[in-house]
């Protein structure tokens, strides 16, 4: 008996230091989001020397927490100005955003978290859980990258952009994203992140079925006056995006997407063995769908008639 009692004496002590060891932990992350949210504040200057001021802070405050495994089960969710992103499989946790710049054009930063934990046999009726996570700086090298469309690449050479949701795939993950390109052009993409045998991630994949082109990511290119519709339709289990047209249709305009925009059609693609297939002029009308209240979704403004 009194074996047991100092069994369950140690045992209790165990249970409480780790979960004392816990609390203390998402205490940090509680501060660090607190600091993060004042630091965001800086962003909304008009003196492009105070944003990037903000941004160095920005860095050095994720920089401080992003070693933490913990990182990936913390919501962050008073955070409002950066993209955090974690599919539903809870493998990675993807942060971006973006710094806007006196040009007109945008600097992108962020990180990817990953849980590359693997639980392995041990016996007939054993497993056990070999912990293993990893964190990667996202740099943006998007200025050297001349066709984003077919680049492959990685952490440390990223086409930066600002990622809005997560489609989870067979073997990757489909993300779609935005990206501020110019005072005339915004673009918004469809990229993929896919990890190797061994956890390196990797952006860009050839998982896009096209005649006459073999695409590891689509890019969307039209005026930045206009906003275009790109989203995941759970319900029809597709990605709906808007067609675009330049404003004059057979005019000299076609190529220059400064006067591009949604025509009032909408196109999709859809999952077949794992690619992901065009499905041209579908009809959206009275589709309800779940996606439609989230913050980053955008109501389409046609620039042409609908055909």
């Amino acid at each position: 008996m009194f074996k047991k009692t100092i069994f369950y004496f140690f045992l209790l002590i165990n249970v409480f230091a780790s979960a004392q060891k816990t609390d203390t932990s998402f205490q940090k992350l509680r501060l660090a989001e607190k600091e993060i949210i004042k630091i965001e504040k800086g962003f909304n200057s008009r003196k492009e020397v105070d944003r990037i001021e903000a941004n160095k802070k920005l860095i050095a405050a994720w920089d401080a927490i992003i070693d933490d495994p913990k990182i990936l089960s913390y919501s962050f969710d008073s955070i409002k100005g950066i993209s955090i992103l974690s599919p539903k499989d809870k493998k990675f946790k993807l942060i971006t955003w973006n710094l806007n710049k006196e040009d007109g054009t945008e600097a992108y930063f962020g990180y990817l978290v990953v849980n590359n934990s693997k639980r392995i046999k041990k016996g007939l009726f054993k497993h056990e859980t070999i912990e293993a996570f990893e964190h990667f700086k996202l740099n943006d090298k998007s200025f050297e990258i001349k066709n984003p469309e077919t680049y492959i690449g990685t952490t440390a050479k990223w086409f930066g952009m600002l990622y809005t949701s997560i489609v989870e795939c067979d073997g990757y993950y489909t993300l779609i994203a935005w990206d501020g390109n110019s005072k005339l052009i915004t673009r918004k993409f469809i990229d993929v992140l896919y990890f190797k045998p061994d956890g390196t991630p990797v952006f860009g994949k050839d998982v896009f079925k096209f005649p006459k082109k073999n695409p590891r990511r689509l890019m969307f290119e039209y005026s930045s006056e206009v906003t275009m519709s790109l989203k995941f339709n759970e319900k029809r289990n597709q990605i709906v995006y808007s067609h675009l047209a330049p404003k004059q249709e057979g005019s000299l305009l076609e190529g220059m997407y400064q006067y591009y925009g949604p025509d009032g059609s909408f196109d999709a693609l859809e999952l077949k063995k794992d690619k992901w297939v065009t499905v041209e002029d579908v009809d959206v009308r009275n589709d309800k769908n779940k996606n439609d209240n989230k913050t980053h979704s955008e109501k389409q403004t046609p620039i042409l008639p609908p055909k």
